[in-house]
């Protein structure tokens, strides 16, 4: 997974980074972007988990943004926050805007055979009900990465949402 330092990137994003609050927090700055669909995929909900995941299923779309010129350092930090749940795997998405097709990286989930994954996952609901407390997760989890003992994504995202008992993990 390592990435040319001095090369710029494209990342094809489908949840929590549709939000400019989660990319600004994961990278700094918000990257132009495009809107885009990745054919033959199907956007997952994941049980206790608030974020989604992408696995191949024919006849599927999955609909998103293209991050454009991500430098290879934000690369590694994206990298970081999909931690071990995803693999970052290179696709083609067709651009809204032009109806271009674009080879770019999106993340997709590392188990296909899941059994936590069910129905569709959906950015509004997301939005309304999650999105403060994820970003607060995602700014915990990106403070920690500059620290010596960094802890993964998957572990900064449980002890975060197991600190107030009284909510649920997912809606």
């Amino acid at each position: 997974m390592s990435a040319v330092v001095n090369q710029n990137h494209n990342v094809f994003v489908y949840g929590t980074l549709l939000a400019d609050e989660v990319v600004r927090t994961v990278i700094n700055r918000v990257p132009q972007s495009a809107p885009a669909t990745l054919s033959d995929y199907h956007r997952f909900k994941i049980k206790d988990r608030v974020y989604p995941a992408i696995l191949p299923v024919q006849t599927k779309k999955v609909t998103g943004r293209v991050l454009l010129g991500i430098s290879g350092a934000e690369l590694h930090v994206l990298d970081e926050f999909e931690d071990v749940e995803y693999n970052r795997t290179e696709v083609e998405v067709l651009l809204t805007d032009n109806s271009e097709k674009l080879q770019t990286y999106a993340y997709v989930w590392a188990n296909p055979n899941d059994p936590d994954l069910y129905s569709e996952w959906d950015f509004e609901e997301w939005k309304k009900t999650q999105m403060n407390d994820f970003v607060k997760m995602t700014d915990e989890f990106i403070q920690q990465l500059e620290l010596p003992e960094t802890k993964p994504r998957v572990q900064t995202y449980e002890t975060f949402y197991k600190q107030d008992n009284d909510k649920p993990l997912h809606p």
